[in-house]
């Protein structure tokens, strides 16, 4: 009998790291799709400057680098899901290296870089600067030879399909033709990524739309800690240009952070100084620029050697060039930017939601190792670690969901109503709403406010009928999500800042836990 070509065995959603690396395991088992709304290879993960982290240097260990990540999640950390992250790093390097990845070196041993909130150097790269490119490209590389993957391009997830309570298939909309077909599966991984566009500056691929998380939530499914959203210290700022990351390597060889009067400021707000984790560093930043009445700062590489940048941070010189700033001779200006999604499908450490046959892997999940601020280059770690495990889970066909925690608090979003008469929802609005009262520093008034417009926006939104429209749709659902959680959140904690609420409290040390009615 014919195979239906609409049915598979495992659908995932999403061609970056975690999808790509999930497919190519999953392939051995079934019949696999992937579905992405770009090309295969136009994903966050390709931009990924840093490295990813394992503790295989002589002078560190796992138990080293699981400490340096609670230390940096704000006390918010699952600390099992952190010593699995820890405990099972270095073997999932060696599955990259067994893909066909190649790592820098340095006289023969894999050479080790230090960021922010790390004990030690523990970060391995490819490329100099270029490590997430060289992943998705050895990934996407052996996808694209593979007879048993099957990778539908220029497709947007819609919906999640249902029976029984469990997962279905998925509703698939051609973002050419605007033509929208159904896949059937009964397993279906969410690996789409980040929500950096609901910002108005973020260093993310324009892709990175919260797609994965409004499909989860519009279908009953659990989502957590969004109110934690990175941002990034150093994106290059100038005015007209696209912000672009300035990897945190860069303070980790030696980059000094000076305010527009050529003054380092980082010591007078935190011991760590420049190696500060994110959230203190952003802050610092912001503070800086606020009382110079700037729009930046600057990263200085300067007393560093010439051609120790160019080699260690190609990517980031080349791009330096090209916009008229020789990193070499004269300082980067920079400002902070979004990142980094904490939040996102809550899963437990196989990487199973509340809906049997859902999986989320990679930033669209909230598998709890990051708590309130991840810590530098654990992100594609994380990807491996636990798209590793959902295989393992697949493959044993057990199912074991982590309860909640008493304490944690549930919420849903209020009814989207026309609250607010304004102007029409658009991409531009939402951003700069979102920057301007839902970022780096956060107050009541300023939440109630987006909050209100937020629900008109989505009770005014028309329906969707192609690619753009339904990112709008998923980025006001993700906006909604984030202004929700930090305005129910009375306090400061990680990447989540109240101005109103500047101290951290015990009594909030447990987690905000969305579902839709």
């Amino acid at each position: 009998m014919a195979t239906d070509p609409r049915s598979f065995d495992y659908i995932i959603v999403g061609s970056g790291i975690a999808g790509l690396y999930i497919a190519l395991l999953a392939r051995a088992m079934g019949r696999v799709l992937i579905v992405t709304k770009g090309t295969m290879e136009e994903t966050n993960t390709r931009y990924a400057q840093g490295g990813i982290a394992a503790a295989v240097g002589s002078d560190d260990s796992p138990l080293a680098h699981y400490e340096d990540t609670m230390a940096a999640g704000a006390g918010l950390n699952d600390p099992e899901a952190t010593h699995i992250l820890a405990d099972e790093a270095a073997d999932r390097i060696n599955d990259l290296v067994n893909f066909g990845v190649i790592f820098d070196t340095v006289n023969g041993e894999v050479a080790l870089a230090r960021e922010a909130a790390h004990r030690v150097a523990r970060v391995l790269h490819a490329g100099g600067d270029a490590t997430g490119y060289y992943i998705e490209r050895t990934l996407s590389d052996q996808v694209r030879r593979s007879r048993d993957i099957r990778v539908l391009e220029h497709s947007l997830a819609t919906e999640i399909l249902l029976e029984r309570g469990s997962v279905a298939g998925v509703m698939v909309m051609d973002a050419r033709t605007h033509t929208v077909q159904e896949f059937r599966g009964s397993v279906l991984v969410l690996a789409t990524g980040g929500a950096g566009q609901v910002y108005r500056f973020s260093t993310n691929s324009i892709v990175a739309t919260g797609d994965g998380v409004a499909l989860a939530y519009r279908a009953g499914v659990e989502i957590t800690d969004m109110e934690f959203f990175q941002f990034h210290p150093t994106a290059f700022r100038l005015p007209g240009v696209q912000p672009f990351l300035i990897t945190e390597a860069v303070r980790g060889e030696g980059g000094l952070l000076r305010n527009i009067h050529g003054e380092r400021f980082m010591p007078n707000y935190a011991a760590q100084a420049e190696l500060a984790p994110r959230d203190v560093v952003a802050r610092a930043m912001a503070s800086e620029m606020l009382r110079t009445d700037a729009d930046h700062v600057y990263l200085d590489c300067r007393h560093l050697p010439a051609a120790q940048l160019r080699a260690r941070f190609p990517q980031v010189y080349r791009y330096c060039i090209a916009q008229g700033v020789d990193m070499t001779t004269a300082p980067i200006p920079v400002a902070p930017a979004a990142h980094y999604m904490m939040g996102g499908v809550r899963t437990n450490t196989w990487g199973e939601t509340n809906l049997l046959g859902l999986y989320a892997c990679g930033e669209t999940a909230c598998t709890g190792v990051h708590g309130a601020n991840r810590l530098a280059s654990n992100s594609l770690l994380e990807t491996m670690i636990f798209g590793k495990r959902i295989i393992e889970r697949l493959q044993e066909g057990a199912r074991d969901l982590t309860l909640p925690d008493p304490r944690d608090l549930r919420a849903t979003l209020p009814p989207a109503s026309l609250q607010e008469v304004g102007e029409a929802p658009s991409l531009s609005g939402l951003q700069r709403l979102m920057w301007d009262e839902a970022g780096i520093v956060r107050s009541g008034e300023g939440l109630a406010h987006a909050r209100r417009v937020l629900a008109s926006w989505q009770a005014a939104a028309p329906p969707a009928q192609d690619r753009t429209s339904q990112e709008l749709h998923n980025l006001i659902t993700v906006a909604r999500l984030i202004t929700e959680a930090a305005h129910l959140r009375q306090e400061s904690r990680g990447a989540h800042y109240r101005s109103d609420y500047p101290d951290t409290s015990s009594e909030w040390e447990r987690h905000i836990i969305f579902t839709s009615d």
